[in-house]
């Protein structure tokens, strides 16, 4: 019977810069959630918050299709009758482009308690400037 690998003591984390700039949003939401949970390590855990800090900068610059920026709906309810709102992706691109990213990466973490825990991990940015440089972040490709 093979045993499970547990780390001792408390695991590093770093912080990482990432650039949206010109890239597809799927495969950026799910580089971000595995730098978030901790899988480019090679002790990662499942179950143990070993993750690291994510920066993402250029948000407002990716590369998105027309048809989908048309298309594609981000609903939220108020609570009350009636109260269903609805903004398309392009809407929602010329506003809050950070929502955008923040959605697809909540969605494609674990829906649990550790998924409020990881997203406060996640720093987005619209431009290309962030207030982390005391952290000394690594640019990730």
């Amino acid at each position: 019977m093979e045993k499970t690998y547990v780390i001792k003591g408390t695991p590093e984390s770093n912080w990482l810069v990432i650039d949206a700039k010109g890239q597809r949003l799927g495969r950026l939401a799910t580089k971000i959630a595995k730098y978030l949970l901790g899988k480019h390590k090679p002790t990662y855990t499942p179950g143990v918050d070993m993750g690291d800090f994510v920066v993402v900068i250029n948000t407002s610059e990716l590369d998105i299709d027309q048809k989908r920026l048309d298309d594609k709906m981000y609903h939220h309810h108020s609570g009350y009758p009636g109260g269903l709102k609805s903004v398309t992706m392009r809407r929602q691109m010329e506003t809050h482009p950070d929502r955008v990213i923040r959605a697809a990466v909540k969605r494609m973490l674990p829906q649990s308690k550790q998924n409020a825990r990881l997203m406060k991990r996640l720093r987005i940015y619209a431009g290309s400037e962030h207030p982390h440089e005391a952290q000394q972040p690594k640019t990730v490709a």
